[in-house]
């Protein structure tokens, strides 16, 4: 007899992915978890089979085979748009894993893991910046959130962007001084923003070593540097102007409702920004409740799932103690 399956939970980033196995009632039958899902990069098939792998992993761990006749959940990094959502879950469907297939961006992810019903908004600042939005009819708010043109400005990499311009520029003359000019080379190593510059150009550093200096730019902000505090200051009003517009398009301004902060920027709770959101959207949305969800997104894709396949009250609650 087979162990049956009643949502397949797929989390998968940029670089990892979780799979949780879930029965019926909640249980969390298996994990696994692999590599990331980049379909820009590989091409869509080649970024399923990266899931499929790590699918095998998880039902490998289940006492015997299993009957995937249930929902998959997956909430995937380069599911920007609605099109690319629903070209992801057709090539899902024709893998077989359950017998009805959702995708959303994995933004949704971390909003549901935070809420214990699907009713608020998610902001996320990690190596870029987005946001999210729903409520229990099934009303939701989201950006495309694919870069400068779709209007986005900050996280991690566009920080670190920022950061290296406004350094150049303190060092050159062209721009205010900074102690960005130091810093930025300094953690390289390095002692001239020049030697920097020359060093990513000609690959002596990699360029994706960039995300680094997101950390360096905060800490010469905390120091009272005003070019770094401006870019922080920025940011927060970034995060707040994304949460406001999908809170007033869901109606919930003036609702008591949970803002959630997420990804690496905002987790890391650095007081000039994660501070100045809470004054802001208090200004904003005086009842909202701002807080940095602790969970993991994969109990955000199992929650989505249970959602969907109607599982009562006591489902949602085991599945999330198995993660508390």
């Amino acid at each position: 007899m087979g162990v049956n399956v009643s949502v397949v939970a797929i989390d998968a980033g940029n670089s990892k992915t979780d799979v949780a196995l879930v029965g019926e009632d909640g249980t969390v039958l298996a994990t696994a978890r692999g590599g990331g899902f980049q379909p820009p990069a590989i091409g869509v098939e080649a970024a399923i089979d990266v899931l499929a792998g790590v699918l095998e992993r998880a039902v490998a761990e289940l006492p015997a085979p299993p009957v995937l006749s249930g929902h998959v959940s997956a909430c995937l990094a380069n599911a920007d748009l609605p099109v690319e959502e629903a070209e992801l879950a057709a090539a899902l469907g024709t893998r077989g894993w359950g017998s009805s297939v959702e995708v959303r961006n994995d933004t949704f992810a971390i909003l549901r893991a935070g809420v214990d019903e699907p009713r608020g908004v998610a902001v996320v600042c990690g190596a870029g910046i987005n946001c999210v939005g729903m409520t229990p009819d099934g009303r939701t708010a989201r950006f495309p959130a694919i870069g400068r043109i779709s209007g986005d400005w900050g996280g991690g990499s566009g920080l670190a962007e920022e950061a290296l311009w406004f350094a150049a520029r303190a060092e050159d003359g062209r721009g205010e001084a900074s102690e960005l000019a130091r810093a930025l080379p300094r953690h390289f190593g390095l002692d001239s923003m020049y030697g920097l510059i020359e060093a990513l150009h000609r690959g002596a550093i990699p360029l994706g070593r960039r995300h680094e200096l997101t950390p360096v730019l905060f800490a010469t902000a905390e120091a009272g540097d005003p070019v770094a505090a401006a870019l922080v200051k920025r940011q927060a009003h970034e995060v707040v102007a994304m949460a406001s517009v999908a809170l007033d398009r869901l109606d919930l301004l003036e609702e008591e409702v949970p803002v959630l902060l997420g990804g690496s920027v905002l987790a890391a709770r650095h007081p000039q920004l994660n501070d100045r959101i809470a004054a802001l959207l208090a200004a904003r949305a005086p009842k909202a409740e701002v807080r940095v969800v602790s969970e993991p997104p994969v109990l955000g894709a199992a929650l989505l799932g249970l959602d969907r396949t109607g599982a009562g009250p006591e489902a949602h609650r085991r599945l999330r103690a198995r993660y508390a």
